[in-house]
């Protein structure tokens, strides 16, 4: 029997019946890697002796008795954990040679949990593509089209699980990085409540892996199954036993419902800043046709959703304010000098860029307390709605472009050009506030692609988006493996 595309709710199950050994899984999923990574570049760094070692202790506890969550699933984890012994480079080549001592928090909870750890997944420089590439390791490509992307910057754990190497991956979610490679290769992917998950040891290799906390960014879990994200979200919440963790203990609320036919969902498929491709709207309808029929309550507009251009702004304001002050682009004085040439009047995107790229630690305070009113408006939406689905971005995955300067890369959406960075205002929209966010796939494209969706859910209500995501799931069919 092949084990591959099994969930790893299914591979604990068989087992605990003895139908399976962790060293069979272990061998069959190295063995998969062998064969087919060759084309996908899904792991960038092996570590298949310590893998199968670890499945063999896996068995053994199994035959003492022991039995934990993950015990002898074989997983992935993104490059940019530290892994004691494994490169951690985030794609830098001048760091190609740091090897941590020490492991994340999340990759000690995996071994904790039993996991098989087979290696490290592929990501972009720096983390900040929407594709997986790198001089290091080079490009990871999508499963279902070797042409087109796997997204990123979670792309090679997204490709890891489309093509069988493994059950569970764990990522990272700064601007979609969890949900756009989910939604580009078929599979799912939670990113958690900011804070619910400690993120400590997911650090780029310059900086000391410290228990600090994140504005915008999260860790969460990858999987082929919905029911799979509840199991390793288990396993990552929790608060930094270093920190909040001296006197806290989570205790994440039930989902609002169990049923489908309960749930109170809005649906939106048109944001003001970026038109939706055809495909991608396709999708959101499918999921809206799902709830209907379901007999769930479905609405497209309601007065309480927080203004998304707004929204938009002030998340390109925080995201890049953050991400230049750790990865600089260019002389301060140049970049004031630009942005000083921007005509008052242009409110795009690309001018709210780069702006950010020179804003005050004043500029980033209001914007803060901007961002404070927007999370309210969510908490009254929330009393009226159980979850928002909307795209994770416009377009399913779209072809290789490694054009050396990403402001000058566009975006087509249904034959018209766009600025490759705007297609970032859906992911966005969960993440300036901190919310849960759910990827869950939704069918394919003309072209044969995935195309995904988003469930946005309420501020450390994770467990409802999730739920949603598995009664979606039981209808729709959800994964299925590229052919």
């Amino acid at each position: 029997m092949e084990w591959s595309f099994r969930t790893a709710e299914e591979l604990v199950a068989a087992m605990r019946a003895g139908a399976v050994t962790a060293v069979e899984l272990t061998d069959e999923a190295i063995a998969r890697v062998e064969r087919d990574d060759i084309v996908v570049n899904a792991i960038c760094v092996r570590d298949f002796d310590r893998a199968r070692a670890a499945a063999r202790r896996a068995d053994q506890a199994r035959a003492r008795g022991e039995d934990r969550p993950l015990l002898g699933v074989p997983v992935t984890v993104k490059e940019s954990y530290n892994v004691a012994g494994l490169p951690t480079t985030w794609g830098m080549p001048p760091h190609r040679d740091y090897v941590p001592a020490e492991d994340a928090v999340q990759v000690s909870r995996l071994r904790t949990a039993g996991a098989v750890v087979l290696g490290k997944t592929n990501v972009p420089l720096g983390l900040q593509d929407i594709q997986s590439f790198n001089e290091i390791y080079g490009t990871t490509t999508n499963p279902w089209d070797r042409g087109r992307t796997a997204g990123g910057s979670s792309g090679g754990s997204a490709a890891a699980l489309a093509s069988g190497f493994g059950a569970l991956s764990i990522g990272s979610d700064l601007a979609g990085s969890l949900r756009t490679p989910a939604h580009f290769c078929g599979v799912y992917a939670h990113k958690p409540t900011l804070g619910l998950a400690a993120g400590r040891g997911m650090v780029p290799p310059s900086e000391p892996a410290l228990p600090t906390d994140f504005d915008l960014a999260v860790v969460g879990p990858m999987a082929r199954a919905a029911r799979d994200l509840t199991l390793l979200l288990d396993v990552m919440a929790g608060p930094d036993p270093l920190t909040l963790g001296k006197a806290h203990r989570l205790a994440l609320p039930p989902a609002r419902h169990e049923r489908l036919g309960d749930f109170r969902v809005l649906v939106i498929e048109d944001h003001p800043l970026i038109p939706t491709g055809a495909a991608v709207r396709a999708g959101v309808n499918r999921v809206a046709d799902v709830l209907v029929a379901g007999g769930a309550r479905v609405e497209r507009h309601s007065p309480l959703l927080p203004d998304l251009a707004e929204a938009a702004t002030l998340y390109t304001r925080l995201l890049i304010s953050g991400s230049v002050a750790r990865f600089p682009v260019g002389s301060d004085e140049q970049l004031r000098t630009r942005a000083a040439g921007l005509s008052a009047d242009d409110r795009s995107l690309d001018a709210v860029r780069l702006r950010a790229m020179v804003s005050s630690h004043r500029d980033w305070m209001e914007a803060a307390q901007r961002r404070e009113v927007h999370r309210h408006g969510w908490r009254q939406l929330f009393a009226e709605f159980d979850a928002v689905v909307c795209p994770v971005t416009p377009t399913p995955a779209f072809p290789h472009d490694h054009h050396p300067d990403p402001l000058e890369r566009r975006i087509d959406i249904d034959g018209v050009e766009h600025p490759y960075f705007d297609q970032l205002v859906w992911a966005g929209l969960a993440t300036m506030p901190g919310l849960p966010a759910t990827a869950v796939p939704a069918g394919r494209s003309s072209e044969g692609l995935p195309v995904g969706v988003q469930l946005i859910g309420p501020a450390f209500e994770d467990r409802t988006p999730l739920r949603l995501a598995e009664l979606l799931e039981q209808e729709t069919g959800g994964f299925q493996p590229p052919k």
